[in-house]
């Protein structure tokens, strides 16, 4: 026979049950929406992360047209002189500089390769200029594997040439540096030339400064920064971003 105790927990169970159902199935109601808030944000994040990097390597791929047309003449005038060893040496650099700028997909690459890929410019530049350009470059060796927004420096180096050096009669001198202060990569880049005034470098169709700090941001957010500065007697341009090595490279070299 039943006890009243007995009765009394079977008439507790078969109240509370339904309670403790419906409270777990509350809970589990809660808990299902979360995880369809947390896919929904990363699905957003994804989003978001799938347009900056398309937007970034667009800003990538631009190419200059004013370099193409500049050393199109170049090549050209070699031909029409008939100073072949020049003009082989033109279309070798030119080929190394088209090669490199279609393959770098990358968002970062080792600064020894934006060096190595900006000097193929300043080849062509020196067979141009000849005698009278004078190039300076300095990159401490701890540097040479820290990872670089690509373009960032021969960007740079082609706004001197555009809006600087290209005007200036007699010596025209650019000075490169590299240099680490506080975690952080500071890159100068200094002409002589004959700027005419700051804004005229800003903006140039997206292939200038303004491209150099739309990637920046899109990578560094505000942890970058550009400054320019320009007189009488030459522009420069200071660019930062914090300091990040290449993790595979530094292992391969352990």
């Amino acid at each position: 026979m039943l006890s009243y105790e007995g009765f009394t927990l079977i008439i507790m169970l078969f109240i509370l049950a339904p309670i403790m159902g419906a409270i777990a199935l509350l809970f589990l109601f809660i808990f299902e929406k979360r995880i369809d808030l947390l896919e929904n944000k990363n699905k957003e994040i994804r989003l978001e992360q799938a347009l900056q990097e398309a937007q970034y390597n667009k800003l990538n791929q631009q190419i200059q047209p004013h370099f193409l047309f500049n050393t199109l003449n170049v090549i050209l005038g070699l031909a029409r002189l008939n100073r072949t060893a020049e003009l082989i040496r033109a279309l070798e650099a030119f080929s190394q500089f088209l090669k490199f700028k279609y393959k770098a997909s990358e968002p970062l690459i080792p600064l020894s390769q934006e060096i190595q890929y900006t000097q193929h410019y300043l080849d062509i530049q020196i067979l141009r200029f000849g005698d009278r350009l004078k190039i300076d470059m300095e990159c401490p060796e701890p540097l040479s594997t820290a990872l670089v927004p690509p373009f960032i420096l021969q960007t740079l180096v082609e706004n001197s040439f555009k809006h600087g050096l290209e005007k200036k009669v007699g010596e025209a001198l650019l000075h490169i540096r590299f240099y680490l202060e506080s975690q952080m990569v500071y890159l100068e880049v200094a002409d002589n030339g004959l700027m005419g005034n700051e804004s005229s470098v800003s903006d140039d169709g997206g292939h200038g400064l303004d491209n150099i700090q739309k990637r920046l941001y899109l990578y560094f957010n505000d942890r970058a920064q550009l400054n320019i500065a320009s007189n009488e007697s030459g522009t420069k341009v200071e660019v930062s971003w914090p300091l990040v090595f290449d993790r595979k490279m530094e292992e391969a070299e352990e």
